[in-house]
C-alpha cells in the first residue's frame, strides 16, 4: 500500500516558529503530500501564503471548504468524499460493492453522517447523504484499504447489512435480495453482532422476517 500522507501526519512539536510562520514542507512528515486541510495547518502556525503557494506550485484541486487534493487521487472518489466529510463514514452502495454483497459499482458514491450536519454541498456534488443520530454513527465504523490504497472510513459488514434494510425502499429488488442471499452465505458473517446492530436500530424484527425467508 503506498504511503498517504494526511493530516494527522502534521508534526505539531514543530522547532521553532520563522517569521510569518511555519512551512508546509516545514510541518509535513513528507513531500507525498495528497491532501491539506487549511485550517488545521494554519493551526500549527502555517502561514497563509505557504498553503496557497504549495497549492498553487503543485496544483492542487479544491473538493470542499479548505480542503485541497493531489490530482493523482482525484479518480478515488470515495476517498475524496471521506475527506470532503471526515466526520462522515463511507457506506451503503459503496459498501456493498466493496464486500461483494452486489456485483455492479456505484453510480453514486454514498456517506452517512449525523443528523443535524447540513449535507447541501455534498448533495450539490451529487454524492448520497443519509443521516442517522449521532450516537448510532460510529456503530460498526470501521477503516478498509479501497483498490487504490487508500484508507476510508466505511461500516463493516453487518452494520453495512441493517443499512440496505434501512434503506430497502431505495435498492432495486433483485440487488436487495442478491446482498442478503451473499451475505447469509459468506463464512465470515456474524449473526449475533447483526442482531445486536439491529436492535440498535429497532429492526430486529424485520431482520428475522428477510432471514427466514432468503437463509
Amino acid at each position: 500500500m503506498k504511503s498517504i500522507y494526511i493530516l494527522a501526519n502534521i508534526k505539531y512539536n514543530v522547532s521553532e516558529n520563522v517569521k510569518g510562520g511555519e512551512s508546509v514542507e516545514g510541518v509535513m512528515d513528507s513531500k507525498k503530500i495528497e491532501v491539506l486541510n487549511v485550517k488545521k495547518l494554519k493551526n500549527v502556525n502555517v502561514s497563509r501564503q505557504s498553503i496557497y503557494n504549495f497549492i498553487k506550485r503543485n496544483c492542487m484541486e479544491k473538493v470542499g471548504p479548505g480542503i485541497y487534493i493531489s490530482k493523482d487521487v482525484l479518480e478515488d472518489e470515495a476517498y475524496v468524499l471521506s475527506q470532503r466529510c471526515p466526520k462522515g463514514v463511507i457506506s451503503h452502495d459503496d459498501a456493498l460493492y466493496y464486500y461483494g454483497l452486489v456485483d455492479r459499482e456505484p453510480f453514486v458514491h454514498c456517506i452517512t453522517i449525523y443528523s443535524g450536519y447540513n449535507p447541501s454541498a455534498l448533495t450539490n456534488s451529487g454524492y448520497k447523504v443519509y443521516t442517522v443520530k449521532k450516537e448510532l454513527l460510529d456503530l460498526g465504523k470501521t477503516t478498509i484499504t479501497n483498490q487504490f490504497g487508500h484508507e476510508i472510513p466505511m461500516y463493516d459488514l453487518e452494520r453495512t447489512i441493517c443499512d440496505l434494510v434501512r434503506s430497502r425502499r431505495n435498492f432495486e429488488i433483485q440487488d436487495f435480495n442478491m446482498a442478503i442471499k451473499t451475505y447469509l452465505q459468506r463464512s465470515d458473517k456474524d449473526l449475533n453482532c447483526l442482531m445486536v446492530y439491529a436492535k440498535a436500530f429497532r429492526i430486529e424484527k424485520i431482520i428475522r422476517q428477510y432471514m427466514e425467508v432468503l437463509l
